[in-house]
């Protein structure tokens, strides 16, 4: 028999940490707006939502592991714009960034989500960051939920026998 597990989109029981960058404010602060309007919108409760500001992209990782670290969150939603510039710079902290987040979450086990935008340009970043379910933050916040009822789901009744096998 197949066991199939995936989430019901009920969020009423989750604690989201939304890590956000302050670097290029005017796409993130929408970014933040996106992620917790899904949030409130799939029903986490008042105090069920932390956010913490950091200063670029480059610091979101180290944010995300601590806060996953401190084992009272159920998933981590990562939010950030960088933009192309002349330079390889760019490339460097995407890199950086999206390796980070990604062993973050591995070491924690938390859920994590990338809603870190990696753009040619300011006005690519905002057709991203726009109003409603399109806007990326959005789409991490409601991802990062997902998951954090799969895990749950798999954490409290696996499909595992006694033996550890399907």
């Amino acid at each position: 028999m197949t066991h199939i597990i995936e989430a019901t989109q009920s969020a009423k029981r989750f604690r989201v940490t939304i890590i956000v960058s302050k670097y290029h404010d005017f796409v993130t602060d929408r970014l933040q707006k996106g992620a917790l309007a899904a949030l409130e919108s799939a029903g986490v409760p008042d105090g069920g939502i932390t956010v913490v500001r950091v200063p670029g992209a480059f610091e979101i990782p180290a944010a995300a592991r601590h806060a996953a670290e401190a084992g009272v969150v159920d998933a981590v939603v990562c939010l950030g714009c960088l933009i192309r510039g002349e330079t390889s710079h760019f490339d460097y902290i995407a890199t950086a960034v999206s390796q980070g987040v990604a062993a973050a979450a591995a070491d924690t086990g938390v859920p994590m989500t990338f809603g870190v935008l990696t753009t040619n340009s300011a006005e690519e970043a905002l057709a991203r960051a726009g109003d409603g379910p399109s806007n990326k933050g959005w789409e991490a916040a409601t991802a990062a939920l997902e998951m954090a009822e799969i895990v749950a789901k798999l954490r409290e009744s696996g499909p595992w026998s006694a033996d550890g096998r399907p």
